[in-house]
């Protein structure tokens, strides 16, 4: 089989529920989605065995697979620059103490990836659970599939979105039902990113949004450009003052699923 003519199914990893679609050119067919109950964040176990459920009743082998993971399943942190570090794997064992001192020592292993960021500029480093991910992988090669991608759902809506965002300051939220995760730049680089445990209604967003407003108004007398997105918010979108949503755009498709949503925000 040629690469060229591989299938390509994109999974959706959300805190209580997996969906599936199956992209056919710039489009996605969609296959369903399964909820369960959400136990918190070790709930990614059962999201793995729900998809395998989806993966055996849709996917065939050969196809390859990419995979978008909730905020709810992932963590992240802010890692300064420093001169001192000379090497990746220096800068990958700062970024480990840089998790330790915002989280904690973990009592799992974790996987992490940093973004690309000239010298000088903090990078945002994204963490997933490295039994998350190697159960991924042996799912998907036990279906006889290929795993293309992995990546958190901040970082599919960010390189969605990104290329709308006007100037250098910005606030960017990312509200998922559970959890809204929200990243900060200054004068383009990079300046805080936190992960809240919050409701997408409209009263939660307004009060998560206006803390952080003033808490930054009061460190940077710049102006600072508010985006929200919100995939659940599908059919009431979000009301909230100073705010400029970001929305995928309207498809021919009747389908009325935030994971839908979501796996439409993959490039």
């Amino acid at each position: 089989m040629s690469l060229l003519s591989r299938d390509r199914y994109i999974a959706v990893l959300g805190a209580s529920g997996v969906g599936l679609g199956q992209r056919r050119g710039s489009d996605t067919l969609w296959l369903g989605s399964v909820g369960f109950i959400d136990e918190g964040f070790h709930a990614w176990a059962v999201a793995l065995e729900t998809l395998d459920r989806l993966l055996v009743e849709h996917a065939q082998a050969g196809a390859e697979l990419c995979v978008v993971i909730s905020g709810h399943f992932s963590r992240f942190c802010l890692v300064p620059w420093s001169e001192e570090i000379s090497s990746p794997d220096e800068l990958l064992g700062f970024a480990q103490l840089c998790f330790e001192d915002l989280y904690g020592v973990p009592t799992q292993p974790w996987s992490m990836v940093l973004s690309a960021e000239p010298a000088g500029y903090d990078r945002i480093a994204t963490a997933l659970p490295q039994d998350l991910l190697a159960r991924l992988r042996s799912l998907v090669s036990g279906r006889g599939m290929r795993l293309r991608s992995v990546q958190p759902y901040l970082m599919a809506a960010f390189n969605h979105f990104d290329k709308s965002f006007e100037g250098g300051d910005f606030l960017f939220v990312v509200a998922e039902p559970v959890r809204s995760v929200l990243l900060l730049a200054r004068e383009g680089k990079w300046a805080a990113v936190r992960s809240v445990g919050s409701s997408d209604s409209d009263a939660a967003l307004t009060a998560l949004i206006g803390r952080e407003s003033q808490l930054q108004a009061s460190t940077s007398e710049r102006p600072l450009s508010v985006y929200l997105h919100a995939p659940a918010r599908i059919d009431s979108h979000p009301d909230v003052p100073g705010v400029q949503l970001r929305t995928l755009e309207e498809d021919q498709t009747a389908v009325r699923d935030s994971l839908y949503v979501m796996s439409r925000a993959v490039a």
